[in-house]
């Protein structure tokens, strides 16, 4: 695994345990020599990430649509740094430059990013693992839905189960590197009105 996307929010929650960690994950990857993509902000979780990375001699790649330049604070000190016009757009090269996703605590915009990548797995359109980082148990209602989905029949139990969930840095990246994709075709066995 040579490159991760990281989803986390542009600010830093009210409990210190996200900001730690973020920076002992952001430590992590360059430790293991793995490059941060993330959403290119300068704020949050998102700065704490990338500064962490950057700290410990990693790389960190950034992604911002150009109307967040501001807002976000992008982030000068980057290995690379992409500026680009859409939100789409800046998803749609994240996915292209990472080899795995891992959402950390956010608000709308992490959540909007994760579930995105998961539907583009389920859809076909990737195969690399997505994951949440569940510091404090934040995902644990999240979770519960996508359990309540498969309960319900709007989502099929092996692709709920292929959602890596770890409390963990170093077991999460175990568990993204021992990733096995989920080939099931969403459309098979559905069934017709």
């Amino acid at each position: 695994m040579k490159s991760i996307a990281v989803f986390c929010g542009a600010n830093m929650g009210n409990n210190p345990v996200y900001a730690a960690a973020a920076k002992s994950f952001g430590e992590l990857l360059a430790q293991e020599a793995i490059t941060l993509v993330f959403g290119g902000g300068n704020v949050g979780l998102m700065g704490v990430i990338a500064d962490s990375v950057l700290a410990a001699g990693g790389s960190a790649i950034g992604v911002i649509p150009q109307g967040l330049i501001s807002r976000e604070v992008a982030h000068v000190n980057l290995t690379q740094l992409h500026v680009v016009e859409t939100m789409h757009e800046r998803k749609a090269l994240m996915a292209s430059l990472s080899d795995g996703f891992v959402a950390l605590p956010g608000g709308l915009g992490t959540f909007d990013e994760i579930c995105e990548i998961i539907t583009w797995n389920q859809l076909g359109i990737l195969v690399k693992p997505c994951s949440f980082l569940n510091v404090n148990n934040y995902f644990n209602p999240l979770l519960q839905m996508f359990d309540t989905c498969v309960a319900e029949g709007f989502l099929r139990q092996e692709r709920r189960d292929s959602l890596i969930v770890e409390e963990d840095g170093p077991r999460l990246l175990e568990k993204l590197r021992q990733y096995e994709p989920v080939l099931t075709d969403k459309w098979t066995n559905l069934k017709k009105i």
